[in-house]
């Protein structure tokens, strides 16, 4: 590899790429990174010592310029919870990115894909994961194809899924597919390898297995994970697959929708283990550890409160993938505006609205909020459960429980998008504004609701008498918290 070109990572807004980055990054790399929408990577501490490129596989003529000088392209782009025909998506965009790379000299390719013997019956979703790798080689650029099956950290969808099934069923039904044989693989092991790739030229156009070195099935792993957290439970199989059932059933208990379960349960009719001892050959200085040890990792990010990365980084919601609004409320928009003063500085008061949802809630009618969010999972929304990513820290595209971060400014502003089922969309922005005189601020309290036809505006103003209790008792408690934390500084 020349040491004058570049790395370029795609999908650096999801869980591996955003967690790819940085390592890459410490290891002396000098790394571009496409993405669709550049705003996104706001606040990710790495943001400044990148290259950002916007770019989107769907649109050829967008890859060029990204694609300039660089001698590795790690495609890390999945499409889990598009709609019916995202086969067709995903090879397009692979056909594409290809091609581009092609054109512009890429040496290389190093793609991340499904685990899964495709000589059994596959899941469309593996399907499609496997010939993404074929095709992002049709153009000519060699790819290191690594295919892994379920990864396990702190804020993947493995590691939700089975803590929420865990922690909230003493007595499990399982179908078949929690009985398949899977080999779990950490994310801190899968980074190793995707790294170590670019020093192995040995690794060039190979398809490589990689998993941790426990092959277990689901049922197991709960059994594990159970036991580490002093829980008893107590699962009975069912003789039935029900793969859809199941994709709701795990969509009621846990922060993934269906929309994503369906995919990752269909790929489990059968055992997803690794076959073939090519990484252990390219690989001997990466010795994968076991699923124990991954756990304890992962519980260990939990418990500080310190995520990287997270499932739902990716921006896909209910909603779909939506770009920041600049609102106008001279445009139809209905809303709801108060504002009080605060004895607090506005550093206080953005702290104290910054840190509102996960453990902490919403202040006020809190019940009120969970009803809510087990509405919205009732029709296949998202609901509370995502939590947040970091209980102090926020930062653009963060999802906090059923909204998502859509701008933030250190001391001034946050405003969060809904991505509740609504008909129509919505917002919930706060403002700190200093008053100057008095070393107060003024904090600024707006839900913004933009109607879908009138069923959006009967909505509205069916709701506004516990909107108007609801947002008139967070404000107030918002300004309550933030005084009680100036005062208690003011005391030490």
């Amino acid at each position: 590899m020349e040491n004058n070109k570049s790395i370029l990572v795609t999908g650096a807004t999801g869980y591996i790429g955003g967690r790819l980055v940085p390592k890459l990054l410490g290891e002396g790399y000098h790394v571009k990174v496409l993405s669709r929408d550049p705003t996104r990577l706001r606040g990710r501490k790495w943001d400044e010592q990148v290259e950002i490129y916007q770019g989107d596989a769907q649109k050829p003529d967008t890859l060029a310029a990204a694609m300039k000088n660089v001698s590795a392209a790690y495609y890390l782009i999945h499409n889990m919870s598009h709609s019916t025909d995202f086969l067709e998506h995903d090879l397009t965009m692979a056909r594409n990115f290809g091609h581009a790379a092609k054109e512009a000299g890429v040496d290389r390719i190093i793609y991340l894909g499904g685990l899964g013997d495709s000589s059994a019956e596959l899941s469309e979703y593996l399907k499609s994961s496997q010939e993404t790798g074929r095709t992002l080689a049709e153009a000519g650029v060699p790819v290191t194809e690594f295919r892994a099956a379920v990864v396990i950290g702190s804020g993947s969808i493995l590691c939700e899924m089975v803590r929420f099934l865990t922690e909230r069923i003493p007595v499990m039904i399982c179908p078949r597919w929690v009985f398949t044989q899977v080999q779990p693989i950490s994310i801190q092991d899968v980074l190793s390898y995707l790294a170590s790739a670019l020093k192995k030229p040995e690794s060039i156009g190979r398809i490589i297995e990689i998993g941790g070195s426990d092959v277990l099935t689901y049922a197991e792993m709960m059994k594990g994970y159970a036991k580490k957290r002093g829980l008893k439970r107590i699962i009975i199989p069912v003789p039935i697959s029900a793969p859809r059932l199941s994709s709701y059933w795990v969509h009621w208990m846990t922060p993934v929708p269906a929309s994503i379960t369906r995919p990752l349960i269909g790929g489990l009719q059968s055992d997803v283990i690794v076959h073939d001892g090519t990484a252990a050959e390219l690989f001997p200085e990466i010795q994968p550890i076991d699923f124990d040890s991954a756990v304890d990792s992962a519980l260990s990010g939990l418990n500080q409160g310190k995520i990287e990365t997270r499932w739902s980084d990716s921006m896909t919601s209910s909603m779909g993938d939506l770009i920041p609004t600049q609102l106008d409320t001279d445009a139809g928009m209905l809303f709801d505006k108060r504002h009080v003063v605060v004895k607090a500085p506005a550093n206080i008061v953005y702290e104290t609205f910054t840190q509102l949802g996960g453990e902490r809630g919403w202040l006020f009618f809190n019940w009120a909020w969970e009803i809510r969010g087990q509405i919205d999972r009732l029709f296949g929304g998202v609901g509370l459960r995502r939590g947040r990513r970091d209980p102090v820290e926020v930062r653009f595209g963060d999802a906090i429980d059923f909204w998502r971060v859509e701008a933030v400014r250190t001391n001034k502003l946050l405003r969060l998008r809904a991505e509740m089922k609504v008909p129509g969309k919505a917002w919930l922005q706060f403002d700190a504004i200093p008053i100057p005189e008095t070393g107060e601020t003024k904090l600024v309290q707006t839900a913004y609701f933009d109607p879908k036809g009138l069923f959006g505006i009967l909505y509205w103003y069916s709701l506004l008498p516990i909107h108007r209790v609801i947002f008139a008792g967070m404000i107030r408690k918002i300004r309550d918290l933030a005084e009680k934390i100036q005062k208690s500084e003011n005391q030490t």
